[in-house]
């Protein structure tokens, strides 16, 4: 079989992909990063000619990354690839080399209500170390894209443009994905490939949810008369605007999603009367060179898995994208499944460990979804909204009100319920420094998991070799352990069973069971 790769050369591959992936957007690369870090064959199918696109260049193409995804990048040796978010300086007045913004500088929002930097208390998120990646980043989508499709390249992942993924057939061992007159077989098929996702719908996946209140429009255009629009994020009682650089706008019109729905063209004497309808001044508007448009429905997908077929990132569930989630929860739907999906295909794991895929990110994805609802809420043009919105702002403006929804945007609470006993079961692990300046995150970068012994406990080291090599023993002492003696930490960074005292090694090993398979032939009893 033929088809032609990223460089528009046919290339031989193999009869049939481990996985094929719908969609080369940052989720899709990412995953496949991931799996191939495993040892999988990955085929990614594009419908994209290009990957070049003027919404995914400055500043339409900017999103805010979260510490989830901060994170993810890092323990894969990724984070200092991008450039941008070292010399960026955002909408919210960071330059990334900044260690930390003026006191007084809004570092985010809640339904356009800013958030300041001064306000927030970190010392009440207890584990995050001094040396932990930053909460949150600004990055460009077309220079993260660029990032993950040489690493996917560099680690064998074949990518596929020009080729919309238009049906397929599943059994119970293959995928036959089809695309016009070609076809692709693979044991797995996930898609990846947006909001309008064919794999969700060809793959009989029910996605409920709640229709859109606005149409949000993204233009490019020339202003003859900028001043007489407000700076920043600007609540009207018509609507809202947006204006993050000269010329580049975000508009929302409350209008129930109906002009988007309607699929109708975004002309120059719509965004002209648009504007002015929505800022009620006379700004005039000379030219308009970008424009697209968007809703804020919210809808999930109520099962991610339909037999050998799976989905993630806006395929699985779509929102409004106020504060920039959509793309780290993508990225952490990749992260959750891509060393999971790989374990179950080398045989490191039983199928069943799938099921914790949707187990732990819907009720993620259902939290995001929820708070993307309230924000359009609040921002409503309407009298009950704007006493919600007063409320709000004045809870904001306080310490524990700063704190708290700055924390819950960022990702910095998100916990999966993994029913350990130590409170650190389920979150990140925190950023213990190594006496030579490296953490956790440093020495993850080959994607396997590890047993963290920060008190040189031998027996430990044993117990690590009946799971090699998916599980690698570091001991090693910390600047700052927090009382913690030893760590099982999964692949993605998440803490799977931890301890202050002797370890007890029946729930390590009912711990690590659930993650790992035993190497049977170095299982001692210990």
């Amino acid at each position: 079989m033929k088809v032609t790769t990223e460089n528009g050369n046919p290339s031989q591959h193999p009869a049939t992909y481990d996985v094929i992936i719908a969609g080369a957007g940052p989720v899709g690369l990412f995953l496949a990063c991931e799996l191939a870090l495993t040892g999988c064959s990955v085929l990614i199918l594009e419908k994209a000619g290009t990957p070049h696109s003027p919404l995914k260049q400055l500043p339409f193409g900017i999103r805010g990354l979260s510490a989830p995804s901060i994170e993810a990048l890092h323990r894969r040796g990724l984070l200092h690839a991008l450039e941008v978010p070292k010399r960026l300086k955002d909408p919210f007045g960071r330059s990334g080399n900044e260690a930390l913004p003026h006191p007084g500088r809004p570092v985010g929002h809640f339904a356009g209500i800013p958030i300041h930097q001064g306000h927030i208390d970190t010392s009440q998120w207890k584990y995050r170390l001094p040396g932990a990646s930053p909460t949150s980043l600004i990055a460009e989508m077309a220079e993260l894209e660029s990032v993950l499709t040489r690493r996917a390249e560099t680690l064998g992942v074949t990518i596929s443009r020009g080729l919309p993924i238009t049906d397929f057939i599943q059994t119970k061992e293959v995928v036959t994905v089809l695309s016009g007159d070609l076809s692709f077989t693979g044991k797995w098929l996930v898609g990846c490939d947006g909001s309008r996702s064919v794999v969700r719908k060809s793959g009989g996946f029910e996605f409920a949810g709640t229709e859109p209140a606005f149409t949000g429009y993204s233009v490019k255009v020339d202003i003859v008369d900028p001043e007489k629009l407000k700076p920043g994020r600007v609540l009207t009682p018509r609507g809202m605007y947006f204006q993050s650089q000269p010329g580049y706008l975000a508009i929302q019109d409350f209008d129930g999603g109906a002009f988007h729905r309607a699929g109708q063209p975004v002309t120059l004497e719509r965004v002209r009367q648009l504007l002015r309808h929505i800022s009620d001044t006379d700004v005039t508007i000379s030219a308009l060179h970008i424009a697209t448009t968007w809703t804020d429905h919210a809808r999930q997908a109520t099962a991610y898995r339909n037999g050998q077929v799976l989905l993630a990132g806006d395929a699985a569930h779509i929102h409004a994208p106020l504060g920039g989630q959509g793309l780290n929860l993508g990225l952490g739907d990749a992260m959750n499944l891509g060393w999971k999906l790989g374990a179950v295909i080398q045989k490191n794991a039983p199928e069943a460990l799938l099921d914790s895929y949707h187990a732990e990110r819907f009720p993620i994805g259902a939290q995001v979804l929820d708070w993307s609802r309230a924000q359009v809420e609040i921002m409503k043009p309407t009298p009950n909204a704007h006493a919600l919105h007063a409320i709000l702002r004045d809870l904001v403006n306080t310490g524990d009100g700063a704190t708290y929804i700055a924390g819950r945007l960022w990702g910095v609470h998100m916990h999966y319920d993994l029913d350990g006993v130590h409170p650190l079961v389920g979150y990140s692990v925190p950023a213990f420094a190594f006496e030579d300046g490296t953490t956790p995150g440093d020495v993850m970068h080959d994607g396997r998991g590890l047993l963290l012994d920060l008190t040189n406990n031998s027996e430990l080291n044993t117990f690590a070799d009946e799971y090699a090599p998916q599980l690698k023993y570091i001991a090693a002492p910390v600047k700052e352990r927090l009382g913690i003696n030893a760590l099982l930490i999964r692949p993605d960074g998440i803490v799977a069973w931890a301890t202050d005292d002797t370890p007890d090694y029946n729930a390590l090993r009912e711990a690590a069971a659930r993650w790992f398979v035993v190497n049977r032939a170095s299982r001692i009893n210990i």
